[in-house]
Parts: structure tokens; sequence; C-alpha cells
């Protein structure tokens, strides 16, 4: 049995004709015909029902179809597999990275990890989580940072990151000299978000609506510098991740923890559960879940 045999058998069912497996294989229909009764000698099973006017698997044919797709896939793995082998570390990967979170964290680690496997190719796309999400999804990307919670049934998912959002307000607002706030209290406030399609839009409105209210959104934006701007004009009130907050000019500005509920931010690095990851990726998750390791005992950063 060879390969060949398999894929031409797995054409003429997804066209259901000869003829056109034959066009879209660029081989002749008479050559596609004898390889297809080959394998079907070689089995000594009817694959198809020729007998009707539309060309029909048989029932053992589509038992033998999954094998075949098994089979061929696995070659395929099998494949890409010695190419990484043989490759050792020049594997590429594409990486996924919302942008608030890419400048609280990354752009350390991506130059550490570029500095070790200098042979790596990883190709970085910033998109919003929600959005990111769905890329993984689709293959577009490989791995991607998200913040949770995923959907555990679609993703592996590798935690890093457990904090907080805090709540910046203006010097002149009336919370300003307070420690905390209920979100309750925020009912009536105008809310400066995250745009759409980041998960921190979802995190803050779920929180709002916990607390028995839809929050009244002033404006959304993709920058967390320009939210903490609106909130030092007294525009609105800004929530923003503590890595954020600690690294941001605050002369201006009053930061509070928000209880009742609290909102978390917690990291993972995520990606489709069962997608084939090559070498390269593999080390990548490996490295970054080690360097946020080493932050948390060295609190650096975070």
């Amino acid at each position: 049995m060879e390969l060949k045999q398999l894929r031409y058998f797995l054409e003429v069912h997804q066209e259901e004709s000869f003829s056109k497996a034959s066009e879209k294989l660029h081989v002749s229909q008479p050559a596609l015909s004898k390889v297809i009764h080959q394998l079907e000698e070689e089995l000594d099973i009817r694959l198809f029902d020729r007998s009707t006017r539309h060309l029909k698997i048989t029932g053992e044919g589509e038992m033998i179809r999954k094998h075949a797709q098994k089979v061929l896939r696995d070659v395929e793995d099998l494949t890409k597999a010695a190419n990484e082998i043989k490759l050792r570390k020049k594997g590429s990967f594409t990486f996924g990275l919302p942008p608030v979170i890419g400048s609280s964290f990354f752009p350390s680690i991506i130059a550490s990890f570029r500095k070790q496997y200098p042979e790596a190719e990883m190709h970085i796309v910033e998109e919003g989580a929600k959005i990111m999400e769905q890329s993984l999804l689709e293959g577009n990307i490989d791995v991607g940072v998200a913040i949770l919670p995923v959907d555990e049934e679609q993703f592996e998912v590798r935690p890093i990151v457990k904090r907080e959002l805090l709540l910046v307000v203006s010097k002149e607002h009336s919370l300003a000299g307070r420690e905390n706030v209920t979100m309750k209290e925020l009912e009536h406030e105008r809310f400066l978000m995250f745009r759409k399609g980041f998960s921190l839009y979802d995190r803050v409105r779920e929180g709002a609506i916990q607390a028995g209210f839809e929050p009244v959104i002033e404006h959304e934006s993709t920058q967390w510098d320009f939210l903490i701007e609106l909130a030092m004009a007294d525009l609105g009130v800004a929530f923003l991740p503590e890595t954020v907050v600690k690294k941001a000019n605050l002369h201006d500005v009053a930061v509070l923890s928000v209880t009742d509920p609290s909102i978390h931010w917690n990291l993972a690095l995520i990606w489709r559960r069962q997608s084939y990851q090559s070498h390269a990726a593999e080390e990548w998750v490996n490295f970054v879940e080690q360097a946020f390791q080493h932050m948390e005992e060295g609190d650096v950063l975070l």
C-alpha cells in the first residue's frame, strides 16, 4: 500500500467524482481508476458504489476513510517533527500579544529569547485578547497571551501571572483620598475603558454588572497611557493592570483598590488544543514560563 493510493482515495471521496478528482490531482481518469481499483483489491474491500448515478462511498469505505485520514495526518506530523529535529532550534512560530500586556512584560523577555535562540523565527502579532483567541482557533497564530478565564476545552493553558486591576482617578476626584472602593460605589461614574475586543473591557463590564449596574462608558481606547491622561483630566475613572500603574507617571492621579468584586487580571500562554507546535514554539513557551517564575521570585517588573 502506498500513501499515494490513500491520497487519491480521499480526493475521490471529497469530489464524489473520478473525473473531478483526476482534474484536481492532475492525473488521467483511467490512471486514477486503476490506483483505486488496486487499493480495493489489496484491501479486498469495495470502497465506492459505482452502480448509482452519483458516486458514493460504501459503508466499508467510510471506515477505511477515517483510518486513511489518520495515517496521512500522522505522516504530515512525522514530516514536520523530522524537519524540526533536523533544523533543531530553527523553527518558526507566530506569537499573539495584546498591546497592553506587551508593553508591561514582554520586550525584555523577547530580547532575551532571541539572544539565546538566534535561529528561532518569531513573528509577533498585536491583537486584543478576544480577537487573538479567534485567530488561534483559525490557525493564524500559534501561541498567544490571554487574560483568564478562557475555554479550556479549546485551548491548552499555561498560567504565568496573577494580578488585579486598579482604579485610577484624578487627584481632584471625590474618591482620591481613599485607598479602596467598592464597585457599587462607581455606579454613577463615567468609565474609561479599553476598547471592545480587549479582554479587559469584558472583565470591567462583567464586574460592574455583578455589582448591579451597566457601566456608563465615556471613552474606549487601545492605549493605557491615553486612559491615564483622560483620568488625570477628570474625564472619568480608568481600570488598569497593576504592572501598568507601577510604570506610569502617577503624579496627578490617585490609585485605589476595587472590591466587591475585585477584578482579576490573570495571564496565561494559550494555544489551540491538539495543534502542532514547532520546536521553537515549545522552547518559547518554556522560556516565558521560566522568565515569569524568576520575576515572581525576584519581584522584578511585577
